[in-house]
């Protein structure tokens, strides 16, 4: 269990005073302490009063308020720290690195880090209205030309460059007429003269312009519907164009194709004929050999024949004759002829019988 919890009894002056002293003893004591702290805050305060630093993506110019120097100073401080004489010297402070400028009434195109102002409302050469949202990037080169023409600050945003782009955009692209801004080429060209032109305006003032990006357009509710209408016509009249080289097209594939298939045929004929011409051509040699062949073996069994008959007509040929005559008879056992009467035969009358063969 814990004890009785004792009132808290206020502290007096003199209790407070009691517990200080030797703390204030001890701090006199210590004036080598005293002096360097005292230096470091006087050093600070001379450095935050005579110091300006300029960030990496800044360029800074001086302005000095009093003497026989008094004005804005031509030259150029970069990004670090350096020594102005507060109250007598000022840093202005220009951006040094590209800025962007939309035109445009998108809440989703603003941004802290760019510049925004409405889009601008150009009035075509034939009287309808267009939207263009576009887009400006540009730098600045000169930060005396800059702050002598529109002050400090960003100033020269609104005193250069939004009314210079918008002046010159209505301008040079109101030349168009609202079937042109369909055409590319013929925007393009009219924002590059812009371009050029702004260039120019703004290069005089110590701004350099980079681009300059038509980035959308927008007709009127009225013209857009005219021209929505007249391009679902033109768009009808390109189909049945392409309908009708299409169909004559297909005529013409149609007719090559006839033709491919006639020549086909007829190369078939022409084959077909030069094969049986071939076949008729082959039978025919073949015919031809085969008589000539055969001819000659005619030729040479009529040929042996005649030298057969001649060998038969020499000497010795009734013993031929004979000689041909037993090979009749070879074989036979029983030979039945006549022998008596005028055409009789005696077997045994061998003289009679080579008389009767006409054997000599």
């Amino acid at each position: 269990m814990t004890g009785p919890i004792e009132p808290r009894i206020p502290m007096s002056a003199a209790n407070l005073w009691q517990r200080l002293r030797p703390l204030l003893r001890w701090l006199l004591r210590r004036r080598a302490l005293w002096a360097v702290v005292g230096g470091w805050v006087a050093l600070r305060i001379i450095v935050s009063l005579c110091a300006t630093y300029v960030p990496p993506d800044m360029i800074g110019i001086k302005q000095v308020y009093f003497g026989g120097s008094a004005g804005i100073r031509q030259g150029t401080y970069g990004p670090g720290e350096h020594f102005v004489l507060s109250g007598v010297e000022r840093l202005h402070l220009f951006p040094a690195d590209l800025q962007a400028l939309n035109l445009s009434d998108s809440e989703s195109e603003v941004s802290e880090r760019t510049r925004s102002a409405p889009s601008i409302k150009i009035q075509t050469s034939d009287g309808y209205n267009v939207r263009l949202d576009v887009s400006v990037l540009y730098r600045i080169k000169d930060p005396y030309r800059v702050f002598v023409e529109a002050g400090p600050g960003r100033a020269f945003e609104d005193r250069l460059v939004v009314p210079r782009a918008d002046r010159i955009l209505r301008r040079t692209l109101g030349e168009l007429n609202s079937e042109q801004f369909y055409q590319g080429p013929l925007r393009i060209q009219k924002a590059r003269a812009a371009h050029e032109q702004l260039a120019a305006e703004l290069g005089a003032l110590g701004i350099e312009v980079a681009a300059v990006l038509v980035r959308r357009y927008v007709y009127d509710e009225k013209y857009q519907q005219l021209i929505e209408l007249r391009k679902i016509k033109d768009q009808t009249v390109f189909l049945q164009q392409a309908e009708a080289k299409s169909a004559i097209e297909q005529r013409k594939r149609d007719t090559i194709v006839a033709e491919g298939k006639a020549n086909q045929e007829t190369e078939l004929s022409r084959g077909s004929a030069e094969v049986e011409k071939l076949r008729a051509e082959a039978d025919l040699y073949e015919r031809k050999r085969a008589a000539e062949g055969k001819l000659l073996v005619e030729l040479a069994d009529a040929k042996g024949t005649a030298l057969q008959n001649a060998a038969l007509q020499g000497a010795g040929s009734e013993n031929l004759v004979g000689l041909k005559m037993a090979e009749v008879l070879q074989g036979l056992s029983v030979l039945v002829v006549p022998s008596d009467g005028k055409d009789g035969s005696n077997p045994l009358d061998l003289a009679g019988l080579l008389r009767k063969f006409q054997v000599k």
